[in-house]
């Protein structure tokens, strides 16, 4: 399998923002169910959520698609370009407020920032720093003491152990010590 095959079966998520005219909120949402199950029947779709905020005017569409390329079709499709025509006097898509995310970013996202995800082999080998002294550790302290368990209980303790400690301690600081490098200003 080549590096790009790889690629292509990377899951995409991407949240699209509504701008709804006031008074018309009723017709976006009929509209919704419609544009939803037409993205349902595209090659790649796994699924469509809707947020409604509070005011009731802003939307935003959270898209799961198999891959970039199946929801670049998607959309670039004239089935959608059908749709938007549908609705052009009752709502506008903020196409500024379009984000997209493969899942690991959320380790490496600088809050209040429109920064550009690291390479993913930057990502990887900066996981693998924060990864491995702790998973040393699990293997020192805690396995020798779990031999009797179970094996899916046993297995159960390094993730237990590891991911929130990875999510919420170890990941954030190693992000913000190698920022530098994760995010290069000149954009290499």
């Amino acid at each position: 399998m080549s590096t790009t095959d790889a690629r292509r079966g990377d899951p995409v998520t991407t949240v699209l923002t509504w701008q709804v005219r006031p008074g018309r909120e009723e017709r976006f949402e009929e509209w919704t169910h419609g544009i939803t199950r037409c993205a349902r029947q595209f090659p790649g779709n796994e699924g469509v959520s809707w947020l409604t905020p509070e005011d009731g005017h802003r939307y935003h569409a959270v898209l799961r698609w198999s891959d970039r390329h199946r929801l670049a079709a998607w959309l670039e499709s004239e089935e959608r370009a059908h749709w938007h025509r549908r609705i052009e006097d009752i709502a506008t898509e903020v196409s500024s407020e379009r984000q997209s995310t493969t899942g690991m970013e959320t380790w490496f996202s600088l809050p209040g920032t429109t920064a550009q995800a690291p390479p993913r082999w930057k990502m990887v080998l900066t996981t693998f720093l924060g990864a491995y002294p702790f998973t040393l550790l699990i293997q020192w302290l805690v396995t020798p003491h779990t031999t009797g368990w179970p094996l899916p209980l046993r297995a159960a303790v390094f993730p237990l152990v590891l991911l929130p400690v990875l999510t919420y301690l170890v990941m954030p600081g190693l992000s913000r010590l190698l920022r530098l490098w994760l995010y290069p200003r000149d954009g290499s």
